[in-house]
Protein backbone atom coordinates (compact mmCIF):
# COMPACT_ATOMS: atom_id res chain seq x y z
CA UNK A 1 0.00 0.00 0.00
CA UNK A 2 1.04 3.68 -0.88
CA UNK A 3 1.96 5.77 1.68
CA UNK A 4 2.34 9.44 1.92
CA UNK A 5 3.44 11.67 4.25
CA UNK A 6 1.18 15.21 3.93
CA UNK A 7 1.46 15.70 8.26
CA UNK A 8 3.15 13.76 10.81
CA UNK A 9 0.50 12.33 12.18
CA UNK A 10 0.19 10.27 8.97
CA UNK A 11 2.63 8.09 11.15
CA UNK A 12 1.67 5.74 13.97
CA UNK A 13 3.83 6.29 17.40
CA UNK A 14 5.72 3.35 16.24
CA UNK A 15 6.38 4.04 12.47
CA UNK A 16 7.54 7.59 14.13
CA UNK A 17 9.89 6.13 16.48
CA UNK A 18 11.36 3.42 14.37
CA UNK A 19 11.61 6.57 11.32
CA UNK A 20 13.74 8.65 14.20
CA UNK A 21 15.80 4.97 15.30
CA UNK A 22 16.27 4.84 11.66
CA UNK A 23 17.68 8.45 11.27
CA UNK A 24 19.82 8.00 14.00
CA UNK A 25 21.28 4.83 13.07
CA UNK A 26 22.38 5.88 9.81
CA UNK A 27 24.29 9.55 10.59
CA UNK A 28 26.08 7.39 13.02
CA UNK A 29 27.32 5.10 10.54
CA UNK A 30 26.72 6.30 6.70
CA UNK A 31 28.43 2.54 5.48
CA UNK A 32 24.96 1.59 6.65
CA UNK A 33 22.62 3.36 4.27
CA UNK A 34 20.88 1.37 1.57
CA UNK A 35 20.90 2.21 -1.88
CA UNK A 36 17.03 2.15 -1.82
CA UNK A 37 16.62 4.45 -4.28
CA UNK A 38 19.13 3.54 -6.73
CA UNK A 39 18.10 3.96 -10.63
CA UNK A 40 15.08 5.99 -9.34
CA UNK A 41 14.35 9.26 -9.14
CA UNK A 42 12.80 11.92 -6.81
CA UNK A 43 10.90 14.82 -7.65
CA UNK A 44 11.03 18.49 -5.81
CA UNK A 45 8.49 20.36 -6.45
CA UNK A 46 9.14 24.20 -5.24
CA UNK A 47 5.83 26.57 -5.38
CA UNK A 48 7.86 28.47 -2.49
CA UNK A 49 11.96 27.95 -2.70
CA UNK A 50 14.13 27.28 0.61
CA UNK A 51 17.46 26.14 0.08
CA UNK A 52 17.27 24.00 3.49
CA UNK A 53 14.44 22.22 1.89
CA UNK A 54 15.82 21.44 -1.20
CA UNK A 55 19.50 20.95 -0.35
CA UNK A 56 18.42 18.92 2.26
CA UNK A 57 15.94 16.10 -0.01
CA UNK A 58 18.83 16.65 -2.88
CA UNK A 59 21.29 14.86 -0.81
CA UNK A 60 18.98 12.44 1.06
CA UNK A 61 17.87 11.05 -2.20
CA UNK A 62 21.18 11.21 -3.82
CA UNK A 63 22.71 9.13 -0.48
CA UNK A 64 20.12 6.62 -1.14
CA UNK A 65 20.92 6.12 -4.32
CA UNK A 66 19.07 8.48 -6.29
CA UNK A 67 18.30 11.15 -8.93
CA UNK A 68 16.91 14.57 -7.38
CA UNK A 69 14.98 16.30 -9.74
CA UNK A 70 14.01 20.13 -7.99
CA UNK A 71 11.36 21.80 -10.39
CA UNK A 72 10.32 25.43 -10.03
CA UNK A 73 7.02 26.85 -9.52
CA UNK A 74 6.84 28.25 -13.51
CA UNK A 75 7.87 25.14 -14.78
CA UNK A 76 4.77 23.39 -13.95
CA UNK A 77 2.29 26.04 -13.23
CA UNK A 78 0.06 24.04 -10.90
CA UNK A 79 -3.99 24.82 -11.40
CA UNK A 80 -2.39 27.29 -14.04
CA UNK A 81 -0.52 25.53 -16.92
CA UNK A 82 -1.45 22.15 -15.13
CA UNK A 83 -4.11 20.57 -13.06
CA UNK A 84 -2.28 19.12 -9.64
CA UNK A 85 -3.43 16.11 -10.27
CA UNK A 86 -2.02 15.79 -13.81
CA UNK A 87 1.19 17.36 -12.21
CA UNK A 88 1.51 14.45 -10.11
CA UNK A 89 0.77 12.17 -12.65
CA UNK A 90 3.36 13.07 -15.12
CA UNK A 91 5.99 13.01 -12.09
CA UNK A 92 4.66 9.84 -10.61
CA UNK A 93 5.40 8.36 -14.70
CA UNK A 94 8.94 9.05 -14.31
CA UNK A 95 9.76 9.38 -10.23
CA UNK A 96 9.59 6.84 -7.07
CA UNK A 97 8.43 9.73 -4.89
CA UNK A 98 6.87 13.15 -5.09
CA UNK A 99 8.10 15.67 -2.30
CA UNK A 100 6.73 19.54 -3.07
CA UNK A 101 6.68 22.54 -1.25
CA UNK A 102 3.57 24.21 -1.87
CA UNK A 103 1.33 27.64 -0.67
CA UNK A 104 -2.33 25.29 -0.34
CA UNK A 105 -2.14 22.12 1.88
CA UNK A 106 -5.20 21.27 -0.73
CA UNK A 107 -2.76 20.85 -3.61
CA UNK A 108 -0.90 18.03 -1.50
CA UNK A 109 -4.25 16.45 -1.28
CA UNK A 110 -4.79 16.02 -4.56
CA UNK A 111 -1.93 14.90 -6.06
CA UNK A 112 -1.55 12.48 -3.48
CA UNK A 113 -4.87 11.09 -4.32
CA UNK A 114 -4.30 11.19 -7.95
CA UNK A 115 -1.31 8.56 -8.12
CA UNK A 116 0.38 5.65 -6.45
CA UNK A 117 3.98 7.13 -5.53
CA UNK A 118 4.45 8.41 -2.06
CA UNK A 119 3.34 11.98 -1.85
CA UNK A 120 5.96 14.24 0.77
CA UNK A 121 4.85 17.52 2.11
CA UNK A 122 7.87 19.82 2.41
CA UNK A 123 6.07 22.39 3.41
CA UNK A 124 2.47 23.73 3.22
CA UNK A 125 0.63 26.75 4.46
CA UNK A 126 -0.86 24.32 7.53
CA UNK A 127 1.63 21.62 8.22
CA UNK A 128 5.69 20.93 8.17
CA UNK A 129 5.56 17.46 9.06
CA UNK A 130 9.38 17.17 7.47
CA UNK A 131 10.36 20.02 9.81
CA UNK A 132 9.13 18.54 12.67
CA UNK A 133 11.00 14.88 12.14
CA UNK A 134 13.97 16.76 12.40
CA UNK A 135 12.64 18.84 16.01
CA UNK A 136 12.33 15.32 17.31
CA UNK A 137 15.58 13.87 16.47
CA UNK A 138 17.68 16.77 17.70
CA UNK A 139 15.53 16.97 20.97
CA UNK A 140 16.17 13.67 21.43
CA UNK A 141 19.95 13.84 20.66
CA UNK A 142 20.23 16.55 22.77
CA UNK A 143 18.36 14.89 25.70
CA UNK A 144 18.90 11.45 25.42
CA UNK A 145 15.47 11.27 24.86
CA UNK A 146 11.78 12.91 23.85
CA UNK A 147 9.28 11.87 25.77
CA UNK A 148 8.67 13.43 29.15
CA UNK A 149 10.19 17.06 27.77
CA UNK A 150 9.04 20.48 27.95
CA UNK A 151 9.04 22.45 24.87
CA UNK A 152 7.63 26.32 24.46
CA UNK A 153 7.12 27.65 20.94
CA UNK A 154 6.73 31.50 21.25
CA UNK A 155 5.50 33.24 18.28
CA UNK A 156 3.32 32.60 15.59
CA UNK A 157 1.01 29.69 15.84
CA UNK A 158 1.59 28.91 12.31
CA UNK A 159 2.48 25.37 10.39
CA UNK A 160 5.94 24.68 12.25
CA UNK A 161 4.02 24.85 15.43
CA UNK A 162 1.00 22.64 14.12
CA UNK A 163 3.35 19.88 12.86
CA UNK A 164 5.40 19.96 16.23
CA UNK A 165 1.95 19.92 18.41
CA UNK A 166 1.25 16.67 16.76
CA UNK A 167 4.79 15.43 16.87
CA UNK A 168 4.22 15.97 20.49
CA UNK A 169 1.48 14.09 21.17
CA UNK A 170 3.10 10.95 18.80
CA UNK A 171 6.01 11.12 21.43
CA UNK A 172 4.85 12.37 24.69
CA UNK A 173 7.04 15.66 25.67
CA UNK A 174 4.56 18.60 26.35
CA UNK A 175 4.21 21.80 24.31
CA UNK A 176 3.30 25.08 25.53
CA UNK A 177 2.43 27.38 22.41
CA UNK A 178 2.42 31.13 23.19
CA UNK A 179 1.31 33.77 20.70
CA UNK A 180 -0.11 36.92 20.69
CA UNK A 181 -3.73 37.54 20.00
CA UNK A 182 -5.08 36.33 16.77
CA UNK A 183 -2.06 34.53 15.88
CA UNK A 184 -3.05 31.44 18.06
CA UNK A 185 -2.47 27.87 16.96
CA UNK A 186 -6.28 27.30 15.52
CA UNK A 187 -8.44 25.73 18.06
CA UNK A 188 -9.15 22.86 15.73
CA UNK A 189 -5.42 22.04 15.12
CA UNK A 190 -5.09 21.90 19.49
CA UNK A 191 -8.31 19.63 19.82
CA UNK A 192 -6.64 17.00 17.03
CA UNK A 193 -3.38 16.85 18.33
CA UNK A 194 -5.01 16.45 22.44
CA UNK A 195 -7.35 13.66 20.29
CA UNK A 196 -4.24 11.90 19.64
CA UNK A 197 -3.24 12.21 23.22
CA UNK A 198 -1.16 15.37 23.00
CA UNK A 199 -0.37 17.93 26.26
CA UNK A 200 -0.92 20.92 24.20
CA UNK A 201 -1.23 24.28 26.48
CA UNK A 202 -1.65 27.75 25.04
CA UNK A 203 -0.23 30.50 27.62
CA UNK A 204 -0.70 33.72 26.60
CA UNK A 205 2.39 34.87 28.64
CA UNK A 206 5.50 33.77 26.99
CA UNK A 207 7.35 34.60 30.13
CA UNK A 208 5.20 32.44 31.89
CA UNK A 209 5.49 29.89 28.89
CA UNK A 210 9.51 29.36 28.79
CA UNK A 211 9.38 28.90 32.84
CA UNK A 212 11.26 25.76 33.41
CA UNK A 213 11.42 23.87 30.10
CA UNK A 214 13.75 22.30 28.04
CA UNK A 215 13.38 23.77 24.93
CA UNK A 216 12.60 27.27 23.82
CA UNK A 217 11.54 27.27 20.12
CA UNK A 218 10.63 30.03 17.78
CA UNK A 219 10.06 30.88 13.85
CA UNK A 220 9.82 33.95 11.88
CA UNK A 221 6.82 36.82 12.86
CA UNK A 222 6.25 37.17 8.46
CA UNK A 223 6.34 33.69 6.72
CA UNK A 224 6.62 33.62 2.83
CA UNK A 225 3.19 34.93 1.38
CA UNK A 226 3.03 37.34 4.57
CA UNK A 227 4.88 40.17 3.51
CA UNK A 228 2.63 42.82 3.47
CA UNK A 229 2.05 42.13 6.82
CA UNK A 230 5.54 42.16 8.13
CA UNK A 231 4.99 46.07 9.76
CA UNK A 232 2.39 45.44 11.79
CA UNK A 233 3.72 41.77 12.85
CA UNK A 234 6.97 43.63 14.16
CA UNK A 235 4.60 45.29 16.33
CA UNK A 236 2.39 42.89 17.98
CA UNK A 237 4.83 40.19 17.81
CA UNK A 238 7.36 42.18 20.27
CA UNK A 239 6.72 41.16 23.47
CA UNK A 240 7.24 37.54 21.91
CA UNK A 241 11.11 38.21 21.04
CA UNK A 242 13.22 35.41 22.69
CA UNK A 243 16.07 37.36 24.26
CA UNK A 244 18.33 36.66 26.92
CA UNK A 245 16.00 37.60 29.37
CA UNK A 246 13.27 35.24 27.94
CA UNK A 247 15.93 32.33 27.65
CA UNK A 248 16.67 32.88 31.33
CA UNK A 249 13.31 31.55 32.66
CA UNK A 250 13.71 28.34 31.00
CA UNK A 251 15.19 26.18 32.99
CA UNK A 252 18.69 24.85 33.62
CA UNK A 253 20.45 23.55 30.24
CA UNK A 254 17.02 24.56 28.34
CA UNK A 255 18.13 24.85 24.69
CA UNK A 256 17.38 27.14 21.65
CA UNK A 257 15.72 26.01 18.29
CA UNK A 258 14.03 27.69 15.10
CA UNK A 259 13.57 26.28 11.87
CA UNK A 260 15.29 29.19 10.04
CA UNK A 261 15.64 31.36 7.77
CA UNK A 262 15.99 33.70 11.61
CA UNK A 263 15.88 37.50 11.56
CA UNK A 264 18.33 38.37 14.27
CA UNK A 265 16.95 41.22 16.18
CA UNK A 266 13.10 40.49 15.27
CA UNK A 267 11.67 37.30 16.51
CA UNK A 268 15.36 36.11 18.23
CA UNK A 269 17.96 38.28 19.28
CA UNK A 270 21.81 37.22 18.02
CA UNK A 271 23.47 36.15 21.30
CA UNK A 272 20.34 33.84 21.79
CA UNK A 273 20.79 32.12 18.28
CA UNK A 274 24.69 32.76 18.24
CA UNK A 275 24.96 31.86 21.67
CA UNK A 276 26.05 28.34 23.53
CA UNK A 277 22.19 27.30 24.17
CA UNK A 278 21.17 27.27 20.16
CA UNK A 279 20.91 24.27 18.30
CA UNK A 280 19.63 25.55 15.47
CA UNK A 281 22.17 23.90 13.15
CA UNK A 282 22.15 20.57 14.22
CA UNK A 283 18.46 21.07 13.76
CA UNK A 284 19.26 21.71 10.12
CA UNK A 285 21.50 18.78 9.45
CA UNK A 286 18.74 16.52 11.36
CA UNK A 287 16.77 17.79 7.95
CA UNK A 288 18.94 15.21 5.65
CA UNK A 289 19.06 12.46 8.03
CA UNK A 290 15.25 12.57 8.43
CA UNK A 291 14.25 12.73 5.21
CA UNK A 292 16.85 9.68 3.83
CA UNK A 293 15.37 7.54 6.58
CA UNK A 294 11.84 8.99 5.29
CA UNK A 295 12.21 8.61 1.99
CA UNK A 296 14.02 4.85 2.40
CA UNK A 297 10.70 3.92 3.72
CA UNK A 298 8.64 5.11 1.51
CA UNK A 299 9.88 3.06 -1.20
CA UNK A 300 10.95 0.08 0.22
CA UNK A 301 7.46 -0.71 1.60
CA UNK A 302 7.69 0.35 4.88
CA UNK A 303 10.42 -2.18 5.46
CA UNK A 304 13.24 0.18 5.97
CA UNK A 305 13.79 0.43 9.83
Amino acid sequence: MTRDLLEIDDLTPAELGRLLDTARKWKADPSAVPRALAGRGVALVFEKPSARTRTSAEMAAYLLGGHPIAIRAEEVGIDTRETAEDVARTLAGFCAVIAARVFDHGVLVRMAAAVEVPVVNLLSDVAHPCQALADLMTIGEVFGGVEGRRVAFVGDGNNVAASLAYGAALTGFELIVSSPPGYELDEHLVDRARNLGGAIELVADPNEAVRDVDVVYTDVWTSMGEEDEAEARREVFNAWRVGPELMDQAGSGAVFMHCLPAHRGEEVAADVIDGPASVVWQQVENRMHTKRALFAWLVSAQEVV
